[in-house]
């Protein structure tokens, strides 16, 4: 492999090329009915004649009756559905995988191997290798940095979190990594503003999170299928499926996750397809820099 085709996959495999859509905090953009402000208008006016007055008059001075806002009917059908599809993610403390991965960049195939471990809320830890079981790269992320190892080239980089929105944009949170490592629901798209309906068994979810459109389709049994998000303005889009679920101790998740992203130029495609997987057994996440590595930005 060429130098500049690992920097690439170093960077890419280690963010799991999942980093082509926007995912922070929102505000969610509701579609609340439109209201029209209430003028107050003096008590006395309130009665249909004012004393002394004639009925022109009292017309007159009647008060203006505005008829409040109508609040949509509550959905309870989306509503228990929304909570099941919640109650149906996988919930673990730690987790262990290792995933036999096709990646291609803009058009360059490669074969790695991706061995992933995760404290749940806390961090992920990645480790890339070749070849006859070579390490090429060697990542630990956090919700506020990422740490990343070049072994190839004996170089190391040390960002915040934030340095991934270089190779991506700035909708992206760690839990939303975290969520697609294991075949979960991105959460912020479980919420109650989204549009449920139902289609051949599968119940489909879509919606608006200020410039990112998102589908997310569950199966029957709930578990996340396909998930698709896009900015259309930036460029940026992300289509995830899950296939082949399987049964990990009392947890279920998807042995294969196909992977498409594109943002501007930038086009990958990750096939990755688990061979181990365990949940919250004790791991450890070392990340030892050597000290001929060399800092670079």
């Amino acid at each position: 492999m060429r130098k500049n085709t690992l920097n690439k996959l170093a960077v890419v495999l280690c963010l799991l090329a999942l980093f082509s859509c926007k995912s922070k905090k929102y505000r969610l953009v509701s579609p609340g009915a439109d209201t029209t402000a209430v003028v107050d208008t003096p008590a006395k006016a309130v009665s249909a004649t004012v004393s002394g007055s004639t009925p022109a008059a009292a017309a007159t001075n009647a008060a203006v009756v505005t008829t409040p806002p109508v609040k949509p009917a509550i959905d309870n059908f989306k509503l228990e559905k929304l909570k099941s599809i919640r109650l149906k993610q996988v919930d673990f403390n730690t987790f262990s995988g290792k995933a036999q991965t096709k990646l291609s960049v803009n058009g360059d195939s490669h074969d790695v191997t991706f061995t992933v471990r995760i404290k749940k809320d806390q961090q992920i830890w990645v480790s890339i290798t070749a070849v006859l079981g070579v390490e090429v790269a060697r990542a630990l992320i956090t919700p506020d940095s990422i740490k990343l190892m070049n072994r190839l080239e004996s170089t190391y980089l040390k960002k915040p979190f934030s340095y991934i929105y270089s190779y991506t944009s700035k909708q992206l949170n760690y839990k939303t990594l975290e969520a697609l490592i294991i075949g979960n629901a991105v959460p912020e798209l479980v919420n109650d503003n989204a549009n449920l309906k139902a289609s051949n068994g599968d119940v489909i979810l879509n919606g608006n999170l200020q410039d990112l459109v998102y589908q997310l389709t569950v199966g029957p049994d709930l578990r996340v299928i396909e998930t698709n998000m896009a900015n259309h303005a930036g460029g940026q889009s992300l289509h995830v499926f899950n296939a082949a679920f399987i049964q990990a101790g009392s947890h279920v998740m998807p042995s294969k996750v196909n992977i498409s992203s594109s943002v501007g130029d930038k086009n990958i495609q990750a096939e990755l397809h688990y061979t181990k997987v365990d949940f919250d057994q004790t791991l450890s996440y070392p990340f030892s820099v050597p000290a001929r590595f060399k800092l670079t930005n």
